[in-house]
């Protein structure tokens, strides 16, 4: 089995996880949440700023063409555009 890590999940590993969960409980963001965590969500807008993506479908669509090797980021797949859009509309920045 071939291991690797993409530029954009070496970019990642700068974000200690255990801190941002840390902040993630104090902030109480993921209250209610079901399924979509913070961190993926974190993940496709650092995936938006890198990219310069300009909408939602944008971000889904190219994290969805790395089909099959996103597990390395720490998410399960990518994102429908109406669940990150809903999760951008009512969690906390």
């Amino acid at each position: 089995m071939n291991k690797f890590n993409s530029i954009f999940g070496q970019i990642l590993q700068i974000f200690s996880r255990s801190e941002f969960y840390k902040a993630v409980m104090e902030t109480g963001a993921e209250k209610g949440a079901k399924g979509f965590t913070c961190w993926e969500q974190f993940v496709a807008m650092l995936f938006c700023q890198l990219a310069k993506a300009y909408s939602l479908r944008e971000i889904c669509g190219g994290l969805a063409s790395c089909l099959g090797k996103v597990k390395h980021l720490g998410i399960k797949g990518a994102p429908k555009h109406s669940t990150l859009s809903y999760a951008n509309e009512h969690r906390p920045w």
